[in-house]
């Protein structure tokens, strides 16, 4: 029943704002969005933040799965505790951002798998490698500040190796592993 509430709601509060049944340009609220990373060492687990991420993303609110999204992120802006750690992960064996300073991943289109859960099909690149990446995430219509914005939220894991993050001494997942999960907690607004 709540969901059907969502949908009645969303749809008079797309309806009052004037979004027609075309595509929509929704754009990152970084104050309002985090985007972070997980990852072990050893047993001990450790959690970091990408602060600087910008996307746009085109939805056509009549027809969701008509969706494009471009996703930028400033790898050189991560956030640690340690600043050991960020020097670490800024080198030439883990992202090298003098080489490669950002990651992005775009998707084209998407499936409806629930009533708000969605899945983009896209490519994902860190360094010089670019992956296909099916990007499952639970979209829900909000309001900001008195302004329509939905809040996209999702899990995945990403195989470090498989974007090169990882050579030499770092390419052993003996103390660091191979997955790494990011979690998504985004606001957009309308444009």
């Amino acid at each position: 029943m709540r969901t059907l509430m969502q949908k009645f709601f969303l749809g008079i509060a797309l309806f009052t704002t004037g979004v027609v049944a075309n595509a929509a340009e929704w754009v990152l609220d970084p104050g309002l969005s985090q985007v972070i990373f997980e990852y072990s060492y050893g047993t001990d687990p450790y959690q970091g933040r990408f602060s600087n991420v910008q996307a746009n993303f085109d939805i056509d609110p009549m027809s969701p799965t008509s969706c494009k999204f471009d996703v930028t992120i400033n790898i050189e802006d991560i956030e640690v505790d340690s600043p050991e750690v960020l020097d670490y992960l800024l080198d030439y064996e883990l992202f090298d951002v003098d080489t490669w300073p950002s990651a992005t991943f775009t998707a084209e289109k998407c499936r409806l798998t629930g009533v708000n859960t969605f899945e983009a099909d896209g490519t994902l690149t860190i360094r010089d490698q670019t992956n296909p990446m099916t990007f499952p995430f639970e979209l829900n219509i909000d309001t900001c500040d008195g302004q329509v914005c939905f809040n996209l939220v999702s899990e995945v894991e990403l195989l470090r190796l498989e974007y090169g993050v990882g050579q030499g001494y770092w390419a052993n997942t003996a103390e660091v592993p191979n997955e790494v999960t990011v979690k998504v907690d985004v606001y957009a607004m309308l444009q």
